[in-house]
């Protein structure tokens, strides 16, 4: 498979006519607020940086920095709003203590968009995201809240993130019956380290028609090679403020076995005379049921150093060696389905020639 060179060769989005970059621009690290973001003038740089080299899709999130992504976002896109895809969620607390605040419910869903269409400035969203499953909120009430957004000319498409297979499965199996809008993308965390969404997220993307757009390729920064074995065993607190590396550990990346894949990561990055960052993401752009990973970046150089990975190229032993390093097991009843005295007694000597 070749890699895709450019921005400005762009791919549909899941069961769409959408054509989004094939990196997408996260801007959790648009401003300072959680202690370790860009201030205006790198996001600045960082945002056209991007967009000059032919990106389109721009992915953020109501909380994200405490609205100021959103903010400076409004301030960036005033002068090429249409041209750009613009994607942000709803789910996280606006208002602690008020809890019709937050969760996946209509209310929340409401005037989360109101106050997303504020602070972009702007009087469309072209990507409207669940954030995270609530475990309380029926599907019907979510499937409606937004094809009624759609219809109402505020939300163009709709998609979801950090949810249940099984959930969006049924998702999208009633919004298809009802004649609803349908969800054309699932954002999910995808890197070397976290690969379980290979055993059910990702396949019934491809199946239902929903494009994959991976969060942290980088596994937090783990996958760069920053973090050392005495970053280990520090106390990890419950936020996404303070230090990046709290985030690294809080969220899992940052672990033994996280360290040891990034080892083998800095292996394979030596080998190509490529960095640890680029090889992480052209890792996760090898796998076809991905549209668009999201790359995040605190610098403009930085975001210059991971857009590299567009063009490169693994050759057959590269990908078994970070294949073995990761591997995560299936389950069941992948994993059964696939012994050999299973398929022997399923299909004996018959030949299928299966789908791609």
């Amino acid at each position: 498979m070749s890699a895709t060179r450019t921005l400005d060769t762009y791919r549909l989005l899941g069961r769409s006519g959408l054509r989004v970059s094939p990196l997408s621009l996260g801007t959790m690290t648009f401003g300072a607020d959680w202690g370790w973001g860009a201030d205006r003038d790198e996001a600045r740089k960082i945002f056209d940086t991007y967009v000059d080299r032919g990106g389109n899709f721009i992915d953020t999130a109501n909380q994200y920095t405490d609205g100021t992504s959103e903010r400076l976002l409004g301030e960036f896109t005033a002068d090429n709003r249409e041209s750009l895809v613009l994607a942000t969620k709803y789910t996280m607390l606006r208002r602690p203590g008020d809890p019709n605040s937050g969760g996946n419910h209509r209310k929340s869903m409401f005037a989360s968009v109101e106050a997303s269409l504020r602070r972009l400035n702007t009087d469309y969203i072209d990507l409207l995201y669940l954030h995270a499953w609530d475990f309380l909120t029926p599907v019907e009430e979510i499937l409606r809240g937004m094809d009624d957004l759609v219809r109402s000319g505020k939300v163009l498409y709709v998609g979801i993130s950090d949810a249940p297979a099984w959930q969006i499965s049924r998702m999208q199996t009633i919004a298809d019956l009802r004649g609803w809008s349908p969800l054309i993308a699932l954002q999910i965390e995808y890197n070397l380290i976290e690969r379980t969404v290979e055993r059910d997220l990702i396949p019934m993307a491809r199946e239902l028609g929903l494009g994959v757009i991976p969060w942290s390729p980088l596994g937090s920064g783990v996958l760069t090679g920053k973090y050392r074995r005495a970053d280990l065993g520090e106390q990890v607190e419950a936020s996404p403020a303070g230090t990046r590396k709290n985030v690294a550990a809080a969220g899992g990346a940052l672990t033994e076995r996280g360290l040891a894949i990034a080892d083998v990561v800095k292996e394979v990055a030596a080998q190509l005379g490529r960095t640890p960052s680029q090889v992480a993401i052209a890792w996760t752009l090898r796998n076809p049921g991905v549209t668009s990973p999201i790359v995040g970046a605190r610098t403009a150089a930085q975001l210059e150093d991971n857009l590299g990975a567009l063009d490169i190229e693994f050759d057959a032993e590269q990908i078994d060696r970070l294949g073995r390093a990761t591997a995560v097991d299936l389950g069941f009843p992948h994993e059964f389905l696939a012994r050999p005295m299973v398929r022997s007694v399923t299909f004996g000597d018959v030949k299928i020639e299966e789908r791609v």
